[in-house]
Order: C-alpha cells, then structure tokens, then sequence
C-alpha cells in the first residue's frame, strides 16, 4: 500500500476512535445526582432534561461522524478526487480557475451533505428541548450567505494562495504567510461592520440601568469601545451569550437579546467584566500571535508536499496541481491540528481562570459572576459533569463546577 494512503487512513480511523471513545465516555459519566452547586438553580425535571439533551446531541454527532467516515474513506479508496479532477480540467481553464472550480465541487457538495444534518440538529434536536427559534427562510438564507461569503472572501485568498505557489517557487510559504496575515487582521477590522451584520441585527443598547452600569465599569477601567450593543440572538436560539468583537477603537461590547432578558444588571456587568478581563490581560493579542504563528508553521509545511508524487498516487491522481496539493495536505496536516487544537484549549481554560479573577478583582465580588454562569448552565442546558477526555481534547472552558470553585477559592485568599 501507498505509504502516503496508509498514513492518511490510519489516521482518519484513530482521529474517528478517538472522539468516539470520548463521547462514550463523556455519556457514561452522567451523574443522575444534582451537584450541590446547583440545587438553588436547577429544578430535577430541568436537569434530567439537560442529560437527556447531552446524550441526544452526542448520539447525533456519532451518527454523522460516522456517516462522514462512510463516505471519506471509500471516496478517496475508488479515486473520486481525480474524477472531480478531470471535471474540473474538462472546462478547458488555467490552473488558478480550474483550482477554484475544483475546491468550489468540493465545497459545494459538503454543503449539500451537510444540510440535512443541519435541519435535523435545528428543526428536531433544538427543537424538542425549546432551543429553536429559526425560521426556514433565515435558516436557507443563512447558507446563502455564507457560500456567498466563501466565494467573495475565500475564493480571492484561495486564488491568491495558488498565485503565490505558482510564481515564487520556495519562498512562496513566505509570502503567502505575510498575505494571509494582513487579510486575517484586515477582517479582524471589518467583521463587526460588514460580515457580522449580514447575519444578526446589531443595535446600540437603549439608555437605562444597564447601559449605565457597563459604560461606568469600561470607563473605571479604562476601556476604550466603540459602544454597547444588543444582538437579536433570538431569531436563531433561545440560548444566550456575550462577547467582545473588532479590534481597537472598533471594537465593541455585544450582549445577546436573550441574555439581558434572562439575567440582573450586576449578573450582566461581571459576565462583561470576565470578557474584558481576556483583553486586560492580553488573551486577545496573544491569541492573535499564535494564530499567525501556527498559519506559518501550516504553510512551511504545506510547501513540503506541493506537487508531492506520492501524495498525489495515494489519491489516484492521473495529474499534479498545486491546488489538489493544498487539499490532500490537509489530511496529512490533521493530527499536527489536532495536537495544537489540545495544546489551545488547554490554554484558552487557563485563560478563563485568568478573565473570571479579573472579573473578581475588578466587581469586588464572585457571587454575581457565579449566579450568572449558573444560570447561563440552567438555561443552556450545559452539561455540568463532562468526562476529563473530553474536556482535555475541544472544552476551552473549564467545567462550571470547576470555575465556581476557582471563584470560590479566590474569595477565601
């Protein structure tokens, strides 16, 4: 067998295990007693509902994990790549569009996959558990906007990406690091004003309390922002959130329609602190740095396998192209992505501990905080005891039992 094919195979079959035994894991480790943390806050039918919607959710991910791998292997073992290849060579293009055309069938036909996944996950999982509020047209909508998006802003970088691998031969990695670089910062700029509106209506939060409340603590802390705004989260979910967006003077303090409605103005003003607290402490920019970093590390790699004769037979391919190259690359890239996933996850916990002291420190208090993740598990449906595997490998929060006893502990200094 084609070492390049055995690699590959062996590790979409070990990277599929893997998350199988952590879901296993994760649903045998349901505890059918409440914590004690919780029993001022969770009544016993809402928490059996939340263990019910955990095995739910796992059990549909299972299946279309599975049914991913059942299409994955077989495709590339009868060299499907190759006859979307040669549709894509059929059109008579140069390489650039013929690369674009190529990754655009890819594209396209995941996305064809994956919505019947996706109604299933909104219009029957979220819905038996009161999370649904998404209409078909905005649901339909919002797919069209995001392939519109995919062609008007990945189509461009991707076509640059084989530019750059076409003319400038080894240092091509080079240059398409420093472009993608300023792309990623110049979008960091132009989200919260152009791309996040195409989705959600974004309003400055009225004049009252809580408006009062936010802008008196930015303002003790010296915060700099473009204003507070209120997002109709509604439209899609009855979950709630809150979250900083942009960058410099444009960024800005976002609070979910569903979050103002669910919790008191203190609750609100230490879930903004803990968010401001990942700016004050450089969590933002840090992360910037390292997502710049692993991009290079990405592409240094990549240049070692444009064009790779090997790689290209593990997949059946009659004929070499740069575009293809980036394709496969990423299968043999995805066990390097999974590590520094980890490596991310495990740090972005520890800066959650870091933004909930911040929090702390700059109310005077952790009881407004702990009540308000309280009731942000309660009303999300959170799952309050998630086995350590599966926490070590995608949670980049810490269990909220865990947080609230770090909140804790900070108080009894």
């Amino acid at each position: 067998m084609n070492m390049y094919l055995a690699v590959i195979l062996t590790v979409i079959v070990l990277h599929y295990l893997l998350e199988l035994i952590a879901d296993w894991l994760n649903v045998k480790n349901i505890n059918d007693v409440l914590p004690d943390e919780f029993v001022d806050v969770y009544a016993a039918d809402k928490y059996k509902e939340s263990q019910s919607y955990l095995k739910d959710k796992t059990s549909f991910g299972i299946v279309s994990e599975t049914f991913s791998l059942a299409l994955t292997i077989p495709f590339i073992l009868i060299g499907g790549f190759n006859y979307v290849d040669t549709l894509a060579r059929a059109t008579g293009y140069g390489g650039i569009l013929t690369g674009l055309l190529f990754a655009g069938i890819f594209l396209l036909i995941g996305q064809i996959i994956g919505i019947p996944f996706s109604i299933y996950d909104t219009y029957v999982i979220e819905e038996k558990y009161g999370f649904n509020k998404t209409k078909p047209r905005t649901f339909v909508m919002d797919i069209v906007k995001a392939l519109l998006l995919t062609a008007l802003i990945g189509g461009p970088i991707f076509a640059g990406i084989l530019f750059l691998f076409e003319s400038f031969g080894s240092m091509a990695w080079l240059y398409c690091w420093l472009g993608l670089t300023a792309v990623q910062l110049f979008l960091m700029f132009i989200a919260p004003l152009v791309i996040m509106p195409l989705f959600n209506k974004y309003v400055p939060l009225e004049d009252g309390e809580l408006r009062t409340a936010i802008e008196k603590y930015a303002k003790a802390q010296d915060f700099k922002m473009k204003g507070v705004f209120k997002m109709d989260g509604s439209k899609r979910s009855s979950k709630s959130n809150a979250f900083f967006t942009g960058f410099g003077k444009s960024r800005r303090i976002v609070l979910f329609d569903t979050l103002i409605e669910k919790h008191t103005v203190p609750e609100l003003v230490a879930v903004i602190a803990h968010e401001m607290g990942h700016y004050k402490k450089g969590h933002i920019i840090s992360g910037m740095i390292r997502s710049v970093l692993h991009t290079g590390l990405m592409l240094g790699l990549l240049s070692l396998f444009i064009n790779n004769p090997g790689l290209f037979k593990a997949f059946k391919m009659e004929e070499l192209s740069i575009y293809a190259s980036l394709i496969f690359f990423g299968f043999l890239y995805t066990p390097i992505g999974m590590l520094i996933g980890i490596a991310e996850t495990a740090l972005s916990r520890k800066h959650e501990y870091e933004a909930d002291a911040f929090a702390v420190e700059t109310c005077g208090s952790a009881d407004d905080l702990i009540a308000g993740l309280k009731r942000l598990s309660v009303d999300n449906l959170s799952n309050l005891t998630p086995h350590p595997l599966t926490v070590f490998l995608s949670y980049s929060h810490p269990p909220i039992l865990k947080r609230i006893a770090a909140l804790k502990a900070i108080v009894s200094r």
